[in-house]
């Protein structure tokens, strides 16, 4: 399978800034949402935390964790923190999940799920009452 992009739209749901239109890299051996120095200052994003990664060639560093990001990808959103590193937007499977959306091997492409076309679903699990009250 060849590389995956798709264009997203990123946004800061904290300030009113413009949002930005952009070609990222689907990767779904990614876990967070990577987004180049330019895009975190150009949507003013503040630094919440400082992370280690470890990146492909097995180095590590540590990025700034800035936030929140809205993404949207057609009828799809979520709100997340991003990884500060590289020169290029990179999707990651944390807000594939989230926004319910697939890679579609046969086109190659990011697609919103063809089982849930209208709306994000996701699968939680309900703690039964009787686990939480005292015996």
């Amino acid at each position: 399978m060849g590389l995956i992009n798709a264009d997203l739209r990123l946004s800061n749901p904290a300030r009113d800034v413009k949002p930005l239109h952009v070609r990222s890299l689907v990767d779904t051996g990614a876990m967070n949402l990577c987004i180049p120095e330019h895009v975190a200052v150009q949507l003013g994003l503040v630094e919440l935390f400082k992370r280690e990664v470890t990146i492909a060639d097995g180095s590590t560093r540590l990025v700034p964790y800035v936030g929140p990001v809205a993404i949207e990808f057609e009828n799809r959103g979520c709100v997340t923190g991003a990884l500060v590193l590289g020169d290029e937007v990179l999707l990651g499977v944390v807000p594939m999940e989230d926004m319910d959306v697939l890679v579609s091997p046969a086109t190659q492409t990011l697609i919103v799920n063809p089982d849930n076309p209208n709306i994000a679903r996701a699968i939680v699990k309900q703690v039964r009452q009787q686990w939480l009250t005292a015996s």
